[in-house]
């Protein structure tokens, strides 16, 4: 009988490689106001413990990502939807997300963001998951990068059944993310 071995970060492992980060932020941004985005849902956790390593000035915005598969006649298509965005007209801006798998949704909200004209914009994420990518974005900081497709679960991320984010650790599971239902398109959603 074979067993799969399935990788994990325990809490300590991640409070380091998080104490690395703050650093390399706090040097990028030497002392300059950085307008953090965080996304919510699943970069919460990260983006708590990070901050409290970031020695710049900063302020939060919150955003909130809606991914539907929309059914449209035979074909489905997928869709991002974010609520209102910040006005970040020549400012410093980071993206804190928890996850990057396919990197579409993360793409789709620098180009929203990037349409304020913002000094700087960059991306940051706690796990990398370099094997699913479907386009041509890599985040400028990392805590861990992984080849896994599975789904990971703790430290602020949710199982498929929506468990386990209160976890200390991060560890890979079996199962899927969170089931998305198709959904009847409707003219009057905002991009």
């Amino acid at each position: 009988m074979s067993t799969k071995q399935r990788s994990s970060y325990s809490d300590k492992r991640i409070s380091a490689r998080i104490d690395e980060l703050g650093k390399q932020i706090s040097r990028a941004y030497r002392g300059r106001r950085v307008d953090v985005v965080v996304t919510m849902d699943r970069g919460f956790v990260f983006a708590a413990d990070l901050l409290r390593k970031v020695v710049t000035p900063t302020v939060c915005h919150f955003v909130r990502e809606d991914v539907r598969d929309v059914q449209q006649g035979a074909k489905a298509r997928r869709e991002v939807f974010f609520g209102s965005r910040p006005d970040l007209k020549g400012r410093d801006v980071l993206v804190l997300d928890a996850v990057m798998d396919t990197g579409v949704t993360q793409e789709f909200l620098l180009r929203r963001l990037g349409e304020s004209q913002p000094r700087s914009l960059r991306l940051a994420v706690l796990l990398d998951k370099t094997a699913g990518r479907r386009v041509a974005l890599e985040p400028d900081y990392f805590g861990f990068q992984t080849a896994s497709n599975q789904v990971w679960a703790g430290y602020g991320l949710a199982d498929g059944r929506g468990e386990r984010r209160n976890e200390r650790g991060l560890r890979q599971t079996q199962g899927k993310q969170w089931p998305r239902k198709a959904k009847a398109a409707s003219n009057n959603k905002k991009k």
